[in-house]
């Protein structure tokens, strides 16, 4: 097997591993909603990302 054969295989697995596959339904005001997408929107960024990136640090920060 080449190298690059193998490259490309544990590229496959990271990807698959971090496979975005469940959802998160929650409810907030509308008003709180449009302001924050309009805010990530200015910021460049997704509403999604910021979700994310809060979830990760809050798992990092709370978990023992």
């Amino acid at each position: 097997m080449t190298e690059s054969s193998d490259t490309t295989k544990k590229a496959r697995k990271q990807k698959k591993k971090n496979k975005k596959d469940s959802q998160l339904v929650i409810r907030i005001a509308t008003e709180d909603r449009d302001r924050f997408v309009s805010l990530c929107e200015d910021m460049d960024t997704s509403a999604a990302r910021e979700i994310r990136l809060f979830i990760r640090k809050f798992l990092k920060e709370n978990e023992a």
